[in-house]
This record gives C-alpha cells, structure tokens and sequence, in this order.
C-alpha cells in the first residue's frame, strides 16, 4: 500500500515530535497519530478549504501543549506515557488525488484499516467532518460500536447537493452501518443544518441527544453514567462542539459549548468504562484561531486519550 499516507506537509515536525510511521502495512506502534485532510466535498470550494490545513496546525501548535514528554502532566499526574515503554507514531496525511475524490475516501477508510490491523490506537486529525465516515467504516470488525460525539450540531442530513458523505451527514452514515449499535451526541445548541426531520430521524433511531444546557446543569459523570458499558467506543469531536472561548478557530462558533475538562472527564470516563477504539479530531479552521489556542487544545484532548488509555493497561501484553 506504498504512498497511502505521506509526510507532514511543509516538513516542520510531526504531532508531539514522534517518530514518522509511514508503512502502514509494517506498522509497529501502540498509538497512530493519522492527518486526513480531505473528506467528500459539497462543492470546489470545499475540496481545499483551511480545515484541510488543521492537521498541520494541530502539529505545529502540539510543541505548545507539550514541551517534552517526560515532564510532569498535571492532567495525569505524572508523564504522558506513565514512565512505560509506550511508542507513538505520526504516520502522516492521507495522500489525496484532485482527480479521484471519492478515492480520498477509501484511501481514508484504509489508511486506518491498516493502522487498526497493526494493534495501533488511531488518533485522527481532520479535516471536516466528513472524515468521520470512512473512519467509522474500517471499525466493521470493531462491534459492537458505539459513537460518542461532541459537537454543537446534529449532523444527521441525509444528503446535501448529491453527496451523501458531506460533513452535514456523518452521524446519519454512522447510523446505517451494522457496527454501530448506538450513540450519544453531546453538547448540541444553537442552530446548525438540522430540520425537524433530521431530528425526527435521530430521535427514531434511538441517539441520544444531549443538549449543553443538560450537561451544564447535570454535569458530565451524569452523562457518562447514560452510555453503555462494556463495549469498544469511537470518540468524535468537533471543534465546535467545545465552547469557543476555548476553540475558537471554526466555522459556526456557538456559545455554551463543552469546557476543557468536560470534555476530558468523558474522555477519561469512556477509556475506563469500556474500550475507546479511536478518535477523530475535526472542524478546525486554522486561520480564524487565536495565539492556537483551537489546535493546543486540539494537541491536549489527543494527549488526554493517549494518556489514559496507557494508564489503563490497553498496551499491556497480558490484557
């Protein structure tokens, strides 16, 4: 599978200075750090907008949220990888092709595939939302599969211009696959691309609709103590999902978000009550951030799954 991936663009640094991974096929890690770029876009416009350029800020701004490994994290208490011998890689980008679109998205489903079949953790870095969808279909052997999404939309269209893996339509794909036996939707507010028929079918389907103003009222281990135990999780964040005093740096920006550590106490609270099979990272629009503040807080949620999952033996050979 030569050239699926290649390396970080503009050849700074990978995500945490980690060792560059590209041979999938021959990948030996505990945790894959992946950029994927492009999804399937609505429109030209959408095949390079600035939310393809968030890996390599996320990248740029992880030196930021991170000077060294080996110092001391308060989030953990104690290093990042807990003083094991834990390897993270970066494996890079999904390579695109302008001229194979709906290609990007297999190369997508692929990539992680192969990251998945090595034993890896993906970490995702996105891209738009779209990205979620060939992600969610290389864990077909994964079920059963439970999504756990932060955002302040629903993302639940059905299809929008022709296309049916846009970044309106990531949770109602989710929905379709066999994999998939469920899934919380944490933090929605304000406006966004949702008609009363996508919620209609949301609701049908059995999601969980979680408000923000339900989470700030009841709080986060309320919301955890809703979400089955005992099965493998995918975790999805949208950036907007968070509160923009924190991330800044989207599209639609709306008020009340998920805070810093609502957003950790989850992460937290799924590596413990089940098992977290991958995240994706996504909707950061890097030109509108300030000081990056979008893209370290982006570098600490990653850090957050990294941290935990170590600290809860999942690279322990006799789990």
């Amino acid at each position: 599978m030569s050239g699926l991936t290649e390396k970080p663009k503009h050849n700074l640094h990978s995500f945490l200075q980690l060792d560059l991974a590209l041979d999938l096929e021959n990948l030996d890690a505990h945790i894959a750090i992946l950029g994927m770029p492009h999804a399937d876009p609505y429109t030209m416009a959408h095949i390079n907008n600035d939310q393809a350029n968030a890996p390599t800020a996320v990248r740029q701004a992880s030196i930021k949220a991170s000077s060294d490994l080996d110092r001391w994290d308060f989030d953990f208490g104690g290093p990042l990888f807990d003083n094991r011998p834990i390897r993270a890689v970066d494996c890079g980008d999904v390579a695109a092709d302008p001229r194979d679109l709906q290609g990007n998205s297999r190369r997508a489903e692929e990539a992680v595939r192969l990251i998945q079949k090595s034993g890896a953790l993906p970490i995702i870095i996105g891209g738009d939302h779209g990205v979620s969808v060939p992600a969610l279909r290389a864990f077909d052997d994964a079920a059963p599969l439970y999504v756990v999404q932060i955002d302040a939309h629903l993302d639940w269209v059905d299809h929008k211009k022709g296309v049916r893996d846009g970044y309106s339509s990531p949770m109602r794909r989710a929905s379709e696959m066999d994999h998939v036996t469920g899934m919380h939707q944490i933090g929605l507010r304000n406006q966004g691309s949702a008609k009363a028929e996508e919620v209609a079918a949301a609701l049908a389907y059995g999601a969980n609709l979680v408000t923000a103003e339900f989470l700030h009222d009841n709080g986060i281990e309320q919301v955890l103590g809703q979400i089955p135990d005992n099965v493998n999780y995918y975790i999805t964040i949208d950036a907007d999902g968070l509160d923009p005093s924190i991330m800044p740096a989207v599209a639609g920006p709306a008020p009340g978000g998920v805070t810093y550590l609502q957003a950790c106490k989850l992460i937290r609270g799924l590596v413990n009550k089940g098992k977290v099979v991958g995240m994706d990272m996504v909707e950061i629009t890097p030109s509108r951030d300030l000081n990056e503040i979008t893209s370290v807080t982006a570098s600490r949620l990653m850090m957050n799954l990294m941290g935990w999952t170590v600290r809860a033996g999942y690279f322990d050979k006799n789990r």
